[in-house]
């Protein structure tokens, strides 16, 4: 019986890490949920945000902020697309405020400076994990 709970356990716990959609099954963040940098800007980068697939979280939104500004509310498995100055860019995950759940209660606060050069797309990816939580990292497809 030990033996048994030994091994479901971390495989109980592994199960709770995200992971990447395939993308036939990405779908893009609905219009009502992408606030802000949407508006197409000359000499504008791109930044495009993929949320991974995983149960942590998995119904819950989480809001994307780009440069401390929430931009989008992001569910499991969407894309949201970003049109943004060039220059260093702050970009960020919160726990969603907008959402009357626990899911808005949350003390989730993740940052990094992106570099976008004008012309330039950068890929980043919202991840999940059974030992850090969520994270925002700089995705290498």
């Amino acid at each position: 019986m030990r033996a048994i709970f030994a091994l479901l356990v971390p495989a109980m716990l592994a199960g709770c890490s995200s992971y990447r959609a395939d993308p036939d099954q990405v779908r893009s963040v609905p219009v009502e949920r992408l606030l802000a940098y949407q508006k197409p800007l000359a000499e504008a980068g791109q930044l495009v945000v993929n949320r991974d697939f995983g149960f942590l979280g998995g119904g819950c939104y989480v809001a994307v902020l780009v440069d401390r500004q929430v931009a989008a509310r992001i569910g499991v498995g969407e894309v949201a697309t970003f049109q943004v100055p060039p220059g260093e860019r702050v970009i960020g995950i919160a726990a969603d405020r907008d959402d009357p759940t626990l899911c808005g209660k949350g003390l989730l606060w993740r940052e990094l400076a992106v570099p976008v050069a004008a012309g330039e797309s950068r890929q980043l990816r919202i991840v999940s994990e059974n030992r850090g939580g969520f994270a925002i990292r700089v995705d290498q497809p």
